[in-house]
């Protein structure tokens, strides 16, 4: 399976926010919802960085109440790692693990065009081995 599969799936909207919105936006956003992280946008489309729940709980540490009026483009992930529709499962599973993020923003021609995240992945991947296995447990029972 891969990434354009999941997007066929799951839809390819993405809630994302422009660089000069505020931490206390971001955080209204998050709230409202129910999501973990937002990918911080150019006008044209572009990924300017993502920013999530960690990227807040740093800011807060370090500047306390101040944070909250900063831009997001002050305390986003800059150097953003991406996948394309054509990744597999496994492959964003290993950039998820390796960089230690749950969100991957997917690109086409520098453009956004759907996110990814470590849930997608694994129910995903969940259903392959159950589906492999239904497979084994069919075969063993007609053999």
């Amino acid at each position: 399976m891969n990434v354009a599969r999941i997007l066929a799936e799951k839809g390819s909207s993405v809630v994302t926010v422009s660089p000069d919105k505020t931490l206390e936006d971001v955080i209204q956003i998050l709230a409202d919802k129910r999501i973990g992280a937002l990918v911080v946008a150019q006008a044209d489309g572009s990924v300017a960085g993502i920013i999530s729940e960690r990227d807040i709980m740093r800011a807060l540490a370090q500047h306390g109440g101040s944070a909250f009026d900063a831009p997001v483009s002050s305390h986003m992930t800059a150097a953003v790692t991406t996948c394309t529709k054509s990744a597999t499962i496994e492959e964003v599973m290993a950039l998820m693990t390796d960089g230690r993020f749950r969100h991957v923003p997917v690109c086409e021609d520098g453009r956004l065009i759907g996110l990814v995240s470590i849930g997608d992945v694994v129910a995903r991947k969940i259903a392959t081995v159950e589906a492999e296995h239904q497979a084994l447990r069919d075969y063993i029972t007609m053999a």
